[in-house]
C-alpha cells in the first residue's frame, strides 16, 4: 500500500510544521551547542522528539522517540492504515564543508524492506547560525526511496552504508518508486563491491609480496 502521508501533500504539510516549529524555539541552542555540530544536533533532535508527534496528528499512532543511539530509527509511528514508519532524524549546519552522513546499512534496508508496509523516512533537518541564533532554512521528510542516487553514495562500512555524498546538495525524486529505486540499489551496490573485491586481491598480491621477503630473510 502506498502512503498517504508521502504520495500526497501531507508530508510537505508535515515539513512546514517542523520547520515553523523548530523556528519558533528561539532557545535551542546553548552556548555549549552552538561549538559543538554533534550537540547542536542532539539537541534539535530532542526538540523534535517531544513534538513530532502532534505534528503529525491523526497519521499518528504508538509513537515513539525511545530508541537506542545505534538504532534504526530516532522515531517511529504506525499510521492509520497500518503503515509502520521510522524515521532518522539528520541535522546539517549549511556553512560546513565536508558532511557525508551516514543513513543506514544496504543489509538493515534491504530486509526492513521485505516487509511492504515499512517506510525508512528521513528528517533532515538544514540550518545556519546567525551569531548565537540558529535559524532553520529547510526540513524534508521523505522515505529514503525519494532521494535521487546522484546524490547517494555507498561507504566501505560492514555490507556497505548508504550516505548522502554532500548535504549541500540533496535531490529529491517526489513519489519514486520503491521497486525502481531498490533495484538501483542492487545494481549499485553489485559495482560497488566489484570495486572492493579489485581492493582486496591487490593488498593480498601486496602482502603475499612481503610474506617472499621475510621468507627469504636468514632466521635471527
Amino acid at each position: 500500500m502506498k502512503s498517504r502521508i508521502f504520495f500526497t501533500d501531507t508530508y510537505k504539510d508535515i515539513q512546514l510544521a517542523t520547520l515553523n516549529l523548530l523556528n519558533s524555539q528561539q532557545d535551542i541552542l546553548s552556548p555549549r551547542t552552538l561549538s559543538s555540530t554533534r550537540a547542536a544536533g542532539d539537541a534539535i533532535e530532542e526538540i523534535i522528539a517531544e513534538s513530532f508527534d502532534p505534528i503529525l496528528g491523526q497519521w499518528s499512532i504508538d509513537y515513539s522517540a525511545s530508541f537506542a543511539r545505534r538504532a534504526m530509527a530516532d522515531l517511529a509511528f504506525n499510521d492509520p492504515d497500518g503503515l509502520y514508519y521510522v524515521i532518522d532524524v539528520k541535522t546539517h549546519r549549511t556553512n560546513t564543508k565536508s558532511n557525508m552522513p551516514n543513513l543506514t546499512s544496504v543489509r538493515r534496508l534491504s530486509r526492513f524492506y521485505e516487509d511492504d508496509n515499512n517506510y525508512f523516512s528521513l528528517l533532515l533537518v538544514s540550518y545556519h547560525l546567525e551569531e548565537t541564533q540558529a535559524v532553520f532554512t529547510d526540513v524534508k521528510f521523505i522515505p529514503i526511496e525519494f532521494l535521487d542516487w546522484g546524490c547517494l553514495t555507498i561507504g566501505a562500512l560492514g555490507w556497505g552504508q548508504i550516505q548522502i555524498a554532500n548535504s549541500n546538495r540533496v535531490s529529491i525524486n517526489p513519489h519514486c518508486s520503491r521497486k525502481k529505486w531498490m533495484l538501483e540499489l542492487c545494481d549499485i551496490v553489485a559495482a560497488f563491491y566489484s570495486k572492493e573485491l579489485g581492493k582486496i586481491s591487490e593488498r593480498i598480491g601486496h602482502f603475499e609480496k612481503i610474506r617472499e621477503f621475510w621468507l627469504a630473510k636468514p632466521d635471527d
